[in-house]
């Protein structure tokens, strides 16, 4: 009689009737990918790395990159919440949520623990470094709940937080970092092993708590959802687990519509600002920056500005989400990266600077992931190959990466680039002459430096106030001979023509004093009131 060998894999301890001694088959259980929750050594672990980076960012964080008028505005609508003058500085007009200024508030402590000095922006971007510490701990986190292990996990968090780009872009002020922050705790509470139904709940506030610090934010909201329903899978709690999200996320969300509701300013309407007419502005009216395929657009410039600081990131990041997209457990982090890139990449859309500051913890969890996939498809019978492929990667990665890493952050480390900045917000403070009456426009970068210089806050103009504001027009009777100084920074040059009465005060100035090189020049100059319109 002709006998079958079955090709199922035995369970461990069957008898083998095929066999003519039926002996027990030792059969290898199929691999499985447990999420981890984090020991108290693997804590420490995390911490150190974190530190490390830590360090890497504050060192030069006064002198690189260059301020930007971003995080002077942001700066500012936090010194107003903290100082008790409303939502910001001037009339708040719903262009953002305002939670993730107010956030910035909450941290203005941090600077005067520290006995930090300078321009206001230096200040504000060391009260940024906690919100950067704890992206930099929750990618760990999120890496160990998708499955990764221990190396591939530290592998995720140093690729995000040593890369260049990151560097670059972490140490501004920016509110895409609140929500970056938020939206990574969102995604490792719905990823928690546990599986308890307050973690649902509290992510779907986080959920919320991130879109109201950045609104783009809310594109990445379908990989939450993924992860929840694959973390609740083959569960009777799952509708419990969906019901908790979705509650968090609405009593937490509802709050800001109802902000505007109580204000009156839901609805466009004369004589106010509106929730509504600012969405309106941001999705239809707002010109967009062109398409990052076309040389010479605004986004394609911008998206060459992120491969000079890193394309590694950049290149990895996008090939491992192709790649995770197709593997169950990476699948939340591969979703956020994909449509984040989609958003990116769509025609007509409009790109901001900051806007790769969401993108790059995504790209560093699915390229980790992809390593760790890698690495557990080596047979178990083959294990001893895993320490020497580790080591031929780590020995290309210093070949390949690490010169330009290396390059990368020796620019971010050791270059001035606010050493303009720095020296005319010295001279507001001790040179500027008349400061208790003068009326200065300026870019918001040095605007609270103004402000802290003595020069009263109504007497100090943001540009592009001056001629888009009536009420800031209307405490100019004479137009831009009620104006004593004007700061000129390369922002407010960038383009005057667009401006008719900062046009006018650049032609009818005398310069006063200059400070920085001249391709970043800050500019002191003195009104010259007499000259003829």
């Amino acid at each position: 009689m002709t006998t079958t060998t079955s090709l199922i894999p035995k369970a461990r301890g069957t008898l083998d009737r095929t066999s003519p001694t039926r002996e027990l088959v030792p059969v290898v259980p199929p691999r499985v990918v447990r999420r981890r929750e984090l020991t108290g050594g693997e804590g420490l672990l995390a911490g150190l790395l974190t530190t490390l980076v830590i360090v890497v960012l504050t060192v030069n964080i006064s002198g690189f990159p260059m301020a930007s008028d971003d995080e002077g505005t942001y700066l500012a609508q936090a010194w107003a919440v903290a100082t008790g003058k409303g939502l910001a500085h001037y009339t708040y007009w719903y262009d953002h949520p305002p939670l993730a200024w107010i956030q910035l508030a909450a941290l203005s402590w941090i600077p005067d623990l520290f006995g930090v000095t300078g321009p206001a922006v230096t200040a504000g971007r060391v009260a940024m470094i906690p919100v950067v510490a704890a992206c930099l701990l929750l990618v760990y986190l999120i890496c160990r709940r998708l499955g990764m292990g221990i190396r591939a996990s530290a592998i995720g968090l140093l690729i995000f937080g040593l890369s260049p780009l990151t560097i670059t872009m972490y140490r501004e002020i920016y509110l895409d970092s609140f929500a970056v922050a938020w939206m990574l705790g969102a995604l490792a509470l719905v990823l928690s092993p546990r599986r308890n139904l307050w973690h649902y709940t509290a992510a779907g506030a986080a959920t919320a708590i991130a879109v109201l610090s950045k609104e783009t934010m809310l594109v990445t909201l379908p990989a939450v959802a993924v992860a929840l329903w694959q973390n609740a899978a083959r569960s009777s709690t799952r509708p419990w687990a969906v019901g908790g999200y979705l509650s968090g996320l609405v009593l937490v969300g509802v709050f800001y519509p109802l902000y505007a509701v109580l204000r009156g300013e839901l609805f466009p309407g004369p004589g106010h600002v509106s929730l509504i007419g600012a969405w309106q502005f941001q999705l239809a009216n707002r010109s967009g920056t062109g398409s990052v395929f076309t040389p010479g657009s605004g986004s394609y410039e911008l998206v060459q500005s992120w491969l000079f600081y890193d394309p590694v990131i950049l290149v990895a990041g996008l090939l491992a989400t192709a790649a995770a997209l197709f593997v169950r457990r990476l699948r939340p982090a591969a979703v956020a990266a994909l449509i984040l890139v989609l958003v990116a990449i769509r025609p007509g859309g409009y790109l901001p600077a900051m806007y790769v500051v969401q993108l790059l913890p995504f790209f560093a969890i699915v390229t980790a992931g992809m390593l760790d996939v890698a690495a557990r498809a080596v047979p178990r019978d083959r294990r001893w190959w895993r320490p020497a492929l580790a080591t031929v990667a780590v020995l290309l990665a210093a070949m390949l990466i690490g010169p330009r890493w290396v390059a990368g952050n020796h620019r971010n480390l050791t270059v001035d680039d606010n050493a303009g900045y720095t020296a005319a917000a010295e001279y507001l403070h001790t040179s500027l002459p008349d400061r208790a009456n003068a009326t200065v426009v300026t870019d918001d970068v040095l605007w609270l430096d103004c402000v802290d210089a003595g020069i009263p806050r109504e007497q100090v103009i943001w540009f592009y106030k001056l001629d888009l504001d009536p009420a800031v027009q209307a405490r100019l009777p004479n137009g831009w001979r009620d104006v004593d100084y004007l700061i000129s920074t390369p922002a407010l040059r960038q383009d005057p023509s667009t401006l008719p009465l900062v046009t006018a005060l650049l032609t009818h100035s005398t310069l006063e004093a200059s400070f920085g090189p001249a391709d970043a020049r800050i500019e002191i100059r003195r009104i010259d009131k007499e000259d003829p319109a």
